[in-house]
């Protein structure tokens, strides 16, 4: 009976091995499926981390062309402007050159409406008398003593073309 009770021991201590070594099998299977999973799961996880900065790379890169897009179009703006300005600035000087030139003009035409203004009539008189007699004046509409608005005054100072 020894050998019997021997033998069943054996045979019981060979099926804890076996089962002891299924699970052990079992266990090992189940850590290397979750190594493999967790192993899929960090190369899915890295691969959308490469497509997420790809994915931001190429919209820097986009967003780099639509800057120099923009800066050269700003800078092209500022170039027009600058030309226009400098375009301007000529046209203003010449204009007023010829401001003081016509502002010129005026106070030599005041200045003569002045003297003619503080002359009595009989100094016209005089004057006229003598054109008529050297006949060196023109007659009629040319002389300027004919004139109806002789005694007028010009309604203009040199004060209001000074816009600039």
């Amino acid at each position: 009976m020894a050998s019997s009770s021997g033998n069943s021991n054996s045979s019981s201590s060979s099926q804890l091995q076996n089962s002891g070594s299924e699970e052990d099998l079992h266990q090992q299977n189940m850590m290397d499926q979750r190594k493999r999973k967790r192993k899929e799961s960090n190369r899915e996880s890295a691969r959308r981390s490469r497509m997420r900065k790809q994915q931001h790379l190429d919209e820097l890169v986009a967003q780099v062309a639509q800057l120099s897009k923009d800066n050269n179009q700003i800078l092209n703006s500022i170039n027009f402007t600058t030309h226009h300005y400098l375009n301007i600035q000529a046209e203003n000087s010449v204009l007023r050159a010829q401001m003081m030139k016509l502002s010129q003009k005026l106070d030599y035409l005041n200045q003569i409406l002045s003297y003619l203004n503080t002359m009595s009539a009989s100094e016209l008189v005089y004057e006229t008398d003598q054109c008529f007699e050297t006949s060196t004046c023109d007659h009629g509409f040319t002389n300027p003593f004919n004139q109806p608005y002789l005694n007028q005054p010009i309604m203009a100072s040199p004060d209001m073309f000074q816009y600039y």
